[in-house]
């Protein structure tokens, strides 16, 4: 009797763990409240994201804000679907998806140089770390500062070959970058106040 109490116990504690997973923060422009809300022990934003930084010496509050960006910290966000005969729905604009919104030729290539085989896009953890993969890669190739959120959005935004042929996107592009930077920058005087709430 005592261990069917137990099992229940259990059964529900994961289901409540699981729950909490698929449900985006509901103050995004807020760092502090985004890992609070997210804090569990199997699923712990700031945890996953300090390691992602000292990973890959990315300021966590540049990870954060570009998951920010992309996603809204949604983790089954998916671009718009392009309509058939104009109004039916269609297929996706691209493949990207989850936090990071990675394309699934990036995340292929991630999952190779990382090992990471079992890392999936809708997993916070996962996703964190493949935006500190990528903003690495990107500082390495093109001497970008590792805290330059203005330029390691717009190379994220768009990719590697793009960037690197000296594309810096249309004014909406460099507007998306903009607002990154600024939220990496609330973030970053954020962070610094999150104890002493």
């Amino acid at each position: 009797m005592r261990r069917s109490s137990f099992s229940k116990i259990v059964a529900v504690g994961v289901l409540l763990a699981l729950s909490a997973c698929a449900t985006p923060p509901n103050h995004i422009n807020n760092v502090c409240a985004v890992f609070d809300q997210n804090d569990g022990w199997f699923d712990n934003w700031q945890s996953a994201a300090e390691r992602a930084s000292q990973k890959y010496s990315i300021p966590v509050p540049v990870l954060m804000a570009t998951v920010r960006k992309e996603s809204g910290f949604k983790s089954n966000a998916r671009p718009p679907r392009t309509k058939l005969l104009g109004f039916i729905p269609w297929k996706h604009v691209s493949s990207a998806t989850g936090f990071s919104q990675a394309l699934d030729g990036t995340w292929s290539q991630y999952q190779s140089e990382t090992g990471s085989w079992a890392a999936r896009r809708t997993k916070f953890a996962d996703a964190v770390d493949f935006v500190g993969w990528y903003h690495s890669k990107t500082a390495d190739t093109f001497g970008v500062a590792r805290n330059d959120t203005y330029n390691l959005y717009l190379a994220y935004y768009l990719g590697w070959t793009a960037y690197g042929r000296g594309n810096r996107g249309d004014a909406g592009v460099q507007g998306y970058a903009r607002a990154t930077e600024k939220m990496a920058r609330d973030y970053a005087v954020q962070l610094q106040q999150c104890g002493s709430n």
